[in-house]
């Protein structure tokens, strides 16, 4: 597939000089971070950290689905996260369309009826940040020690907000 071929020869250059070799896949820095799929993100470098210091799950929109409630279960309980940042952004798509605009334009780019699909569009991000934060907070296997903040990433400027 020579689709492909640009990846793979970045890649090989990676892999010449590759330092993560044997690393044991704990959150060094006991970090996590629930953010969004966004290509304009950095998490590692937005709060100053490398590979290896923290546990980082994306999806559309940065919200604590399902599955990264169960990572972050996961890093707590078995990979030595104490902290964890739940982090939207400004400018988000899931935050600047309704669930139905989404689903239309996902309809027409695809040629496909996307009504019946559920895409998590977000009303109000303060608001959203802070249920998710609560719903990371009162998870049984979520300890009371472990501290977890809510916050908005501004994608113009590069600071992170804290959302109270």
């Amino acid at each position: 597939m020579p689709e492909f071929d640009d990846l793979l020869a970045a890649n090989s250059d990676y892999s010449a000089d590759f330092g993560l070799s044997g690393f044991d896949g704990i959150a060094h820095a006991g970090i996590a971070m629930v953010t969004c799929m966004d290509s304009r993100i950095d998490p590692l470098k937005m709060i100053g950290l490398e590979p290896g210091d923290a546990k980082i799950m994306r999806n559309p929109g940065g919200r604590v689905t399902d599955q990264a409630l169960v990572a972050l279960v996961l890093g707590v309980n078995l990979l030595k996260v104490n902290r964890i940042l739940v982090v939207e952004h400004t400018r988000c798509a899931m935050a600047t369309s309704t669930e139905d605009e989404l689903k239309k334009q996902i309809g027409a780019s695809a040629g496909a009826d996307a009504s019946w699909m559920t895409l998590g569009a977000i009303v109000d991000q303060r608001s959203t940040v802070r249920a998710d934060v609560l719903r990371v907070r009162s998870h049984p296997l979520i300890g009371d020690d472990i501290l977890v903040g809510g916050f908005l990433y501004d994608v113009d400027t590069g600071l992170l907000n804290r959302v109270d």
